[in-house]
């Protein structure tokens, strides 16, 4: 069995407002698979999207520990916490946060430039991305002249620009409709296979979980079960 991409050993999240404390996370431990589409499932404020930021490196654990691809996150500075955020993990955000002034292309040059990749490599780049999610023929329009579909495809292209290890998508398809979802999730399991990345994917959509191999269910901050 090949060793786990993601590990965590009792990790817990509490985050204070005033004089109250809300527990996000309360001690939860996993070894997610390398290379699979892995769900984490459940109901709005379960602790899924606290687990993918902790994942992501946006997030520090409270207590406990998180291991991505070997490297102890808890102990990495703030200059190697943006380095591996830029370079190892790509995010599908639920509002997709794509810059509204700028082409397709041009949104997904973005994280390569930041990563000082040279102009004609990061064009090249940015083109092959956009083929390999059925947008090429978009690739200079903005945002607004999308469909919320094809934004979302843009916001998968940018998320794997920098070749990451782990794609984390919060609710990639909290706002599209069914046949939507469903084009996505294609897309998604394409770019799976194709790549062999790891996704990363929170959602409470049954057409979502599906698709998913494996299946970490969260319920208040706890993990309740899992699922091949």
């Amino acid at each position: 069995m090949s060793k786990p991409i993601v590990e965590t050993e009792n990790l817990v999240k509490v985050y204070k407002h005033g004089k109250i404390e809300v527990h996000a996370l309360r001690g939860i431990t996993v070894k997610m698979p390398n290379g699979k589409i892995i769900g984490l499932v459940g109901p709005s404020g379960s602790g899924k999207t606290t687990l993918l930021n902790i994942i992501g490196g946006l997030d520090m654990p409270t207590k406990g520990k998180i291991y991505v691809d070997g490297i102890d996150l808890t102990k990495l500075s703030e200059k190697r916490l943006a380095e591996y955020r830029l370079n190892k993990i790509g995010f599908v955000f639920q509002f997709l946060n794509l810059i509204p002034v700028l082409t397709a292309l041009e949104n997904i040059e973005v994280p390569m430039i930041l990563a000082k990749i040279p102009k004609e490599e990061r064009r090249k780049r940015a083109i092959e991305l956009l083929k390999m999610v059925g947008l090429e023929d978009r690739m200079n329009h903005k945002p607004d002249e999308m469909s919320g579909g094809e934004q979302q495809r843009v916001a998968i292209a940018r998320a794997l620009a920098n070749n990451p290890s782990i794609v984390l998508a919060d609710e990639p398809t909290g706002n599209v409709d069914t046949d939507t979802t469903i084009k996505i999730m294609e897309i998604i399991v394409k770019l799976n296979r194709s790549l062999g990345k790891t996704f990363i994917i929170a959602t409470h959509d049954p057409i979502v979980k599906e698709r998913c191999e494996k299946i970490y269910n969260i319920r208040d901050g706890k993990l309740v079960g899992e699922e091949a």
